[in-house]
């Protein structure tokens, strides 16, 4: 079967019932900080908060009654595994999803509570395919890929359908691309109803297998990615045939990139989003010039990022904006210093988070002590201004932000 426009139309007929039509919104915060016009397609909205629910339905319906009976089987280490759980469960046909030892706990949990059995194995999905593959045999299981099969390609594909019906004079739309499977689905969907609407996928640029690809030129592969969901080392050959015919770029961010992408989309637009939409929307910060004057669509492509992750994001963001810092006093160890900065400080407006008091570092003279205060304000500005106040009234200090 070949991924085309008829398939995916076919596709979305089949599907829709039962997968929300998420909405297309302005990122108006995003769009009036960067210069654009910026859409973005809410698919963490999406039931298991990720597109992979489409392609997952798409595919099981497509199964005969005998594959039915038997089962599925998946290998997913995050949102495959939800879309295909959630799906077969909700249609009565039992499934098996292999993840990486190792996979944080909520997500299996997440996976077992829609009702699949989850089978760990290796340590991420290149390393778990053969096995699935020896599994599915085994158990005559009928094998549901996350990206290397045209039916959820297709299912994936549907959402370039919704965006360019939600909002039909997009200039070009950015889309995450790991396996390849949603932006060749995405591509093929938007190009016939809109031919000169631009699609460029992005990627993390430690885990670059499309780009490399596309462009002719050796991977980089150096680590781990914030954006694990497009972490993957071997894309579908047929999905990069696809891309090569219907994309018109490929670009990459840095991890550091990624991660204050995200944060924006938490601060500016109060969205929950991966790496993976974070890599799209830094590859658009990163290209700016490019996309001036342009209605730019962005697929926030799944908003399964764990928990503690998350919140380590959050108050990097705040210490990277300033609204957090930590200001380290040198002091005469004599009582009211500590007083009369805490007062200036929240005169100023700021307020004091924590505070560590140290007299036995070797750093500081014996009748001095070193004094650490965390302080939450404003923003950068705010922390110089608290700054040369304190400098004003005679305190020595450096600050981690290097005010």
């Amino acid at each position: 079967m070949t991924l085309t426009p008829d398939l995916i139309h076919s596709t979305y007929a089949a599907i829709q019932d039962a997968t929300i039509r998420t909405p297309t919104v302005r990122a108006a915060r995003l769009s009036l900080q960067l210069g654009i016009d910026l859409y973005l397609k809410l698919e963490n909205l999406q039931h298991t908060n990720a597109f992979k629910a489409r392609g997952a339905l798409a595919k099981l319906l497509t199964l005969d009654e005998a594959q039915r009976r038997a089962g599925v089987i998946a290998c997913s280490a995050g949102n495959h595994a939800q879309g295909v759980a959630y799906h077969a469960t909700r249609l009565g046909v039992a499934s098996t999803i292999v993840m990486p030892v190792g996979t944080p706990f909520n997500k299996v949990k997440r996976t077992e509570e829609f009702g699949a059995k989850v089978v760990l194995h290796g340590t991420g999905f290149d390393e778990g395919v053969q096995f699935t593959h020896d599994l599915a045999a085994k158990e005559e299981l009928t094998f549901i890929h996350p990206f290397d099969d045209p039916d959820v390609a297709a299912g994936q594909g549907t959402v370039a359908l919704e965006m360019l019906e939600q909002v039909p004079d997009l200039d070009s739309i950015v889309v995450p691309i790991g396996g390849g499977g949603l932006i060749a689905g995405m591509a093929v969907a938007a190009k016939a109803v809109k031919p000169d609407v631009e699609v460029v996928g992005s990627q993390a640029r430690v885990f670059d297998a499309v780009k490399a690809q596309f462009d002719g030129r050796s991977t980089h592969f150096d680590g781990a990615t914030l954006a694990e969901g497009i972490a993957v080392k071997e894309p579908s050959a047929a999905n990069v045939a696809v891309i090569k015919q219907h994309v018109d770029r490929i670009d990459v961010a840095t991890e550091a990139e990624i991660e204050e992408a995200v944060f924006d989309l938490l601060s500016s637009e109060k969205l929950v989003a991966e790496g993976a939409p974070g890599a799209g929307l830094a590859v658009i910060k990163n290209n700016i010039d490019h996309y001036r004057g342009k209605k730019v669509g962005l697929v926030i492509c799944g908003g399964n990022i764990d928990s503690r992750l998350l919140s380590t994001l959050i108050l990097r963001g705040l210490v990277r904006d300033g609204r957090i810092t930590r200001l380290t006093f040198e002091i005469d160890d004599t009582p009211g210093q500590l007083a009369d900065i805490s007062r200036i400080i929240g005169e100023a407006g700021a307020n004091v988070v924590e505070v560590i008091h140290q007299r036995m570092m070797q750093s500081v003279s014996l009748k001095q002590a070193e004094l650490d205060v965390v302080i939450e304000a404003r923003d950068i500005e705010h922390v110089k201004e608290i700054v040369g106040t304190l400098r004003g009234a005679g305190f020595r200090l450096r600050t981690d932000s290097g005010v």
